[in-house]
């Protein structure tokens, strides 16, 4: 008989709760501030704590102020906040305590070495959100939208993790599972129940029910093109030849006087990078060298360097002066540019009379750096290169590890879906299907080993 379908219950390597350690640490950012929290989880929180503090806490979701003093000699150290939640009602699932007080670094240090005499001890980086994962209050991928929630550059990056914070590839991933674990029933109960006259499924919608399983996986693992960018963010390398504007564009792109502009061909000698939040998204700007023949050592690294990053960028903006006829040096771009779809043509001062040839680079985005005119027309399009459906960005998948589990689960269906088309004996068919099903569980942490918790809650912060 074959193995029964599994219930896929959350799979955990040990109980967070019971037995385990009481946590503390520092919730807020190093440094001095206005206010600091002090987060304790497990189940002698609340004991250790009014240990510490001399006073009990009052009743679940309730805050009271405390005075805290040292135990030596009494005196006055800080008025705290004490919030106690009851587990299972609290971010761990467990019993946790807040204090919050002022964000002094002695003050806090000094209550959490408190805390631990008491019987705390220090928690780990991520353990909190590991608990929390463990007891079962959220999924894995909701544990790696909290990170990027916290490591967000920009508000749409924000936005997206907050979406999947509250289980937006859940929703996602759901369905798929649900579908493959039909296929798999349809097969499993035609080879167990074949004595009870239960038909055996047949091949043409074994076939096409794992092909609805393709097709929604598709969609789903082409999101991470664009979730790869937007959590990663892009490079975008200014291009051209000398004196067509590139370091001027850079500036307005930027709105800062970053880069020296002169008239004089070649200011530019290596590549410039800073940092802009467009449309949500980060981008890394390159402002590169002149692309033109040089007998100047250095100024031929800095041409060697700009073609590198013309090779390297995710996006490429190659910059052309229409106050001058094409050059040698253009036409060379442009022939090296015709390989390449991730480039972008802009025609620069077009506040100054036109020398191109009628037609030529009609295909270009007008600008005049020196006045901004055209300079929002072309942000627009390079958003739109990258990110054609911003509106979407909740849904998609932003993990590199989430993104591994898509492609092998759709391999291991493929596979299937070609055994039971070649014929195969169903038996072999669901040792692929089954496959194809445990990497989504792993992707929402169903089913995860040790080793891979250990890496993802490595990467959070002490406190969260």
């Amino acid at each position: 008989m074959s193995a029964p379908l599994p219930a896929h219950p959350p799979a955990v390597s040990a109980a967070a709760g019971s037995g385990a350690a009481t946590i503390v640490a520092v919730a807020t950012p190093l440094g001095r501030g206005g206010l600091g929290v002090v987060r304790v989880s497990g189940e002698r929180a609340r004991a250790i704590v009014e240990q510490v503090l001399g006073q009990p806490c009052a009743e679940p979701r309730r805050v009271r102020r405390v005075t805290w003093r040292d135990p030596l000699d009494g005196a006055l150290l800080d008025d705290v906040l004490v919030t106690f939640f009851a587990a299972p009602h609290s971010y761990t699932a467990e019993d946790v305590v807040e204090i919050s007080g002022h964000g002094a670094p002695v003050l806090l240090r000094a209550l959490v070495e408190a805390l631990c005499r008491a019987g705390a001890r220090l928690a780990e980086a991520g353990e909190f959100t590991r608990r929390a994962f463990l007891n079962g209050r959220l999924d894995l991928t909701q544990a790696e939208a909290i990170r990027d929630l916290i490591d967000s550059q920009t508000l749409l990056q924000a936005r997206t993790a907050a979406q999947q914070m509250h289980g937006g590839v859940a929703r996602q991933v759901g369905p798929i599972q649900q579908a493959l674990r039909e296929v798999i029933a349809r097969m499993e109960a035609g080879i167990d129940f074949a004595d009870d006259d239960v038909a055996v499924p047949a091949t043409a919608g074994l076939r096409a029910g794992l092909d609805r399983v393709q097709e929604r996986l598709a969609p789903l693992r082409a999101s991470f093109r664009h979730g790869r960018l937007l959590q990663q963010g892009l490079s975008l390398a200014l291009v051209g030849r000398p004196n067509v504007g590139k370091s001027s564009l850079f500036n307005r792109l930027l709105a800062s006087e970053r880069a020296i502009v002169t008239p004089t061909p070649g200011t530019t000698r290596d590549v410039l990078a800073e940092t802009l939040d467009l449309d949500g998204v980060p981008v890394r700007l390159l402002d590169t060298a002149g692309l033109r023949t040089s007998e100047d050592a250095i100024e031929r690294e800095g041409v060697a360097r700009a073609w590198q990053a013309l090779g390297e960028a995710d996006l490429v903006v190659a910059v052309f002066d229409a106050s001058r006829p094409l050059g040698p040096d253009d036409d060379r771009l442009l022939q090296h540019l015709r390989a390449m779809p991730q480039a972008l043509l802009v025609l620069n001062k077009v506040d100054l009379p036109r020398r191109l040839a009628a037609g030529e680079l009609a295909e270009a985005v007008p600008v005049s750096a020196l006045h901004g005119t055209g300079v929002e027309a072309l942000r627009d399009r390079v958003r739109q290169r990258v990110l054609p459906e911003l509106g979407m960005a909740g849904s998609w998948i932003t993990n590199a590890r989430q993104a591994a589990c898509l492609d092998r689960a759709a391999q291991h269906v493929e596979r299937g879906g070609d055994a039971v088309t070649a014929g195969l004996p169903h038996e072999m068919v669901l040792l692929d299907l089954y496959a194809g099903l445990r990497e989504l569980d792993a992707l929402s942490g169903q089913t995860t080993v040790d080793d891979i918790l250990e890496v993802i809650f490595a990467t959070f912060c002490v406190g969260k």
